[in-house]
């Protein structure tokens, strides 16, 4: 399984565990990194402090590079871009913005740099800008879409870039993998099948509900306000669905009950007020693994298939 990726990132394995606010944070880095693939720490809006303990704690538990996201949306997000360099972390992988102008102090520091992006035209641009690679994510992935699907985007992408693409949304298995790869992909990126995984620190609740989820127990909700978010379906997530579909629910209201909802659902398990952000591919997850059981059955998988 040696691609463009893994020479590019030192890795084992053309895989990157989805940097999923509230969700990705030490624990699930170092285990997805000793695993040997890419581990990320979300950052999110969190504070500072919290980030550089979480890099340390992480380099505590892996001598293997790991990365950081970071949503350019946050608004310390020039503040978590230069923790990044001063903590000397190996890939910073990025959404919800244009980090044109933090690329070139990043690449100067030694970080690869990885935009996750929706579109083509995005794409061109983030290569254009210095990007190291991209991550084509389709509406499949749990968490803020696009519309476009990841069979469509993923070989569009590849056709128009020279820099290598990483697959996004919908993967969850060595099958998803080799899809990717015979899309043009060179690597995938997994998120909701973590969320299952031993070392993932979500609350039991939200585990459960990933894995007693069908094909059809997922919704889309938000995209009146312009972030459209895909959810596990419960009866938060159906009431909101339900007010943006109906009007009962104003853009500004929808904003204020789902503030914090994410925190809810991650900390808490409150299936009342929580938003559970996971991917269309919960379905076929169905128990809990180490993550390195998950790399590795995934990747054997892959290279099974690829190879016949």
């Amino acid at each position: 399984m040696k691609t463009r990726i893994t020479e590019l990132l030192g890795c084992q394995y053309p895989l990157i565990q989805g940097g999923m606010a509230w969700v990705a944070e030490h624990n699930l880095a170092a285990a997805v990194s000793n695993a040997g693939g890419i581990g990320l720490i979300a950052g999110g809006s969190a504070p500072i402090d919290y980030l550089r303990e979480q890099i340390r704690l992480c380099k505590e538990k892996t001598d293997k590079p790991f990365g950081v996201n970071i949503m350019l949306m946050s608004p310390n997000a020039e503040d978590l871009a230069q923790l990044c360099i001063d903590e000397k972390v190996a890939v910073v992988t990025t959404g919800a913005g244009n980090p044109g102008k933090f690329i070139p102090a990043w690449k100067d520091a030694g970080i690869k740099v990885i935009p996750v992006i929706p579109s083509v035209a995005l794409a061109k641009r983030m290569e254009k800008a210095g990007a190291d690679a991209v991550v084509a994510e389709g509406t499949e992935s749990g968490g803020h879409i696009g519309e476009n699907t990841t069979m469509c985007l993923v070989p569009q992408v590849v056709d128009a870039l020279s820099i290598p693409v990483i697959a996004a949304g919908g993967i969850a298995d060595g099958r998803g993998v080799a899809a990717s790869f015979m899309l043009g992909a060179e690597g995938v990126q997994i998120g909701t099948r973590f969320l299952a995984s031993e070392e993932c620190q979500i609350h039991p609740t939200f585990k459960e509900l990933v894995v007693k989820a069908k094909d059809t127990d997922n919704v889309v909700t938000g995209r009146y306000t312009g972030h459209p978010c895909r959810n596990i379906k419960t009866k938060f997530a159906k009431m909101l669905a339900n007010g943006e579909k109906d009007g009962s629910l104003t853009p500004e209201q929808f904003e204020e009950v789902t503030l914090g909802s994410l925190r809810k659902a991650v900390q808490d398990g409150n299936v009342e007020e929580g938003s559970f952000l996971c991917g269309l591919i919960a379905g076929m997850v169905n128990e809990i693994k180490p993550c390195k059981d998950i790399v590795e059955e995934m990747m054997a998988q892959a290279e099974k298939l690829l190879n016949r």
